[in-house]
């Protein structure tokens, strides 16, 4: 397999992180390249109104994606479409190896590949997408200011997004399928302070129905009795998992009990030279303003690193 070309620095991943980094690479005059094996902008593409982006006011999130890829390029980072399906760690440099078999080589490499959300897979969940569901409290939560809302799932995450919301919803029910919440008994006692919330236990969602435009009702059935009902409701908040994108990790690249990359303060991997950023990183809050945050300060980074090896101060 021949090595198609050698660059400073590698980025994988085309969201807020990934376009931050190819950024601030080009502004340290380092040759860059990003990779991205679908539409530019990550999750954020998906997002209907982004209201919390500092000094950007009223825009949805395929113009806030579509700014931040024109301002990458508009300082000449070269961004190819393409899959990455394998990294490599040294010796001298690291690799990546593309979906249609070519292969590059960078001194560092910075890793944005983001994560997944889990879906319910139930009927209106795809098509009121940013129209009533959402898989963000505090993206989308302000949006519901005093209406009634149905969040989903019985963990850490549902109860606390579950707070959140009661203090903008007028009504929040939490339903999850089993007998008893999964979060922790601090979390709990929390919840049982709040007269905003009601519990909906032993109980899974079948459908979201809509009138075309907005979400209006979920469709519940009680997982003991089998019998079947209706929340009518404004919006539902999903919370049943998240996975981070480990795929492509190379071996000693250190990750958390959930899967998360653990980083330095530098978004530096155990690994020397390799970075990780945005979703696929272990941090307090997945927010678009924090995955470029952590694109600009990998990218500073890499940028010292890279000139580290160039000077002979580093090895791999």
């Amino acid at each position: 397999m021949l090595v198609k070309e050698t660059y400073d620095v590698i980025i994988v991943g085309g969201g807020p992180a990934g376009l931050a980094a190819g950024l601030y690479c080009q502004r340290a005059a380092l040759k860059a390249v990003l990779f991205e094996k679908g539409v530019p902008g990550g999750q954020i593409a998906i997002s209907k109104e982004v209201e919390n982006y500092p000094g950007v006011e009223g825009i949805n999130g395929i113009e806030l994606a579509e700014k931040m890829l024109h301002h990458a390029r508009s300082f000449g980072l070269t961004i190819v479409q393409e899959e990455v399906v394998e990294v490599r760690t040294g010796p001298g440099r690291h690799s990546v190896r593309l979906a249609n078999g070519d292969q590059f080589h960078a001194t560092a490499l910075i890793l944005g590949a983001g994560g997944t959300v889990w879906k319910l897979g139930v009927p209106g969940e795809a098509e009121y997408l940013g129209s009533g569901v959402s898989y963000c409290g505090t993206c989308d939560g302000f949006f519901f200011r005093d209406r009634t809302i149905t969040v989903v799932g019985g963990g850490d995450t549902a109860v606390e997004e579950s707070l959140l919301l009661s203090k903008l919803a007028s009504k929040v029910y939490l339903v999850h399928r089993g007998s008893a919440l999964r979060a922790a008994r601090l979390l709990q006692g929390r919840l049982a302070g709040e007269r905003g919330i009601e519990e909906v236990p032993n109980t899974v969602i079948t459908g979201i129905r809509g009138n075309g435009e907005q979400v209006v009702a979920v469709s519940i059935e009680n997982t003991l009795t089998g019998a079947r009902g209706e929340i009518p409701t404004d919006g539902v908040f999903i919370f049943i998992g998240y996975v981070p994108n480990t795929s492509l990790l190379p071996p000693g690249v250190r990750t958390d009990e959930q899967g998360f990359v653990v980083t330095d303060e530098k978004c530096e991997t155990t690994v020397p030279g390799i970075f990780a950023v945005g979703d696929l990183r272990r941090k307090f809050a997945n927010q678009i303003v924090v995955a470029a945050a952590d694109g600009s300060v990998a990218a500073l980074a890499a940028s010292h690193y890279v000139e580290a090896k160039k000077a002979g101060v580093l090895s791999l």
